[in-house]
């Protein structure tokens, strides 16, 4: 149940009118409840708070911000335009990595109170680690937390085999940012911004780096820029200087692989489970080779097996999703 914290945390926010915190609350309560084996009352939360989000998107969606793939033609090319509505507590994720989003999030928040004081909030990140672990879901993240519109980089759309279409089309969402407010995510950014020193580059792909250097140099939007990469040494030693934060996503363990199964689990009947059978067992998997596996073990508890999710059966599930990732 409910914490006192959290209680009086959810009041609050009512009182200030800050939804997304109040949602926020609600759904670490029903994490929590999930814990402690109440997942029915776990899921009537979750169930309410996607009622209230859905009600409150279809009431303010006169006033969200117009894509600007709509006004601007060729842009369309470029980028795809989503409002995400997930939270912060919606993620297992690592203790120093929720942190570091919760100092983002701060920061812009009170941007008008950092710049009356002569200080920019954090705005541009870099988020680096293996497939899986989170990074593109935050992005996704913090444009909810923001209420702000998730713009992706569609890379396909925008390198071309000539420098100068490239370069322009880099300008044309670099002028977006400043446009209009939102998240920009730039996902597998090591397809654009690789080692200039690499022996098999050539001129052209150098030059389209160096544009894109020049471009993170002088923005000075009010827009968060987000990078993503499953492979950072592959980055030119440059792109880390134009980046406030460079957060590092590690491999999920501990309390993080339960979070993420228990939340995939809430709402199928399970055994006691064996925590230390099952850690080992996921070790070395990301956030998403487990959450594959607790779907695949739910499944089946459900289509073959008593309806019971098992340290076996979970066990099991995680190993083939090892050893599809070993081929």
């Amino acid at each position: 149940m409910a914490t006192a914290d959290q209680v009086k945390a959810m009041v609050k926010s009512h009182a200030e009118g800050d939804d997304t915190r109040f949602y926020s609350v609600a759904l670490q309560v029903a994490a929590g409840a999930a814990r402690q084996g109440q997942n029915r009352f776990a899921q009537d939360m979750r169930d309410l708070v996607d009622t209230l989000r859905t009600q409150q998107g279809r009431n303010s969606a006169a006033t969200r911000p117009v894509p600007v793939v709509q006004p601007r033609g060729e842009l369309a090319q470029l980028l795809t335009v989503t409002y995400p509505q997930n939270l912060l507590a919606d993620l297992a994720l690592d203790e120093s990595v929720r942190q570091r989003l919760e100092r983002v999030l701060l920061e812009q928040r009170q941007s008008d109170r950092l710049r009356s004081h002569g200080f920019q909030p954090l705005r541009r990140l870099l988020l680096t680690g293996p497939p899986g672990t989170g990074k593109t879901m935050s992005a996704h993240v913090l444009a909810g937390e923001l209420r702000l519109p998730l713009f992706m980089i569609r890379l396909d759309g925008l390198i071309t085999k000539f420098m100068g279409e490239t370069a322009a089309k880099l300008r044309l969402i670099f002028d977006a940012l400043s446009e209009t407010r939102g998240v920009y995510l730039f996902d597998e950014v090591d397809a654009l911004a690789g080692d200039r020193g690499a022996g098999n580059d050539v001129g052209e792909i150098r030059r389209v780096l160096n544009s894109f250097l020049q471009f993170l140099e002088v923005d000075t939007s009010d827009s968060l820029l987000v990078a993503t990469t499953n492979h950072p040494q592959l980055l030119d030693r440059a792109m880390f200087r134009r980046f406030d934060a460079v957060i590092d996503y590690p491999l999920p363990a501990g309390e993080v692989v339960r979070d993420v199964i228990r939340t995939r689990l809430a709402n199928v009947p399970i055994d006691r489970l064996s925590w230390s059978k099952i850690d080992a067992a996921a070790d070395g998997l990301s956030h998403g080779e487990i959450t594959i596996a607790a779907d695949l073990a739910a499944k089946a508890a459900i289509l073959v097996d008593d309806g019971r999710v098992t340290t076996t059966s979970l066990c099991a599930a995680l190993q083939e999703r090892r050893q599809h990732l070993l081929g």
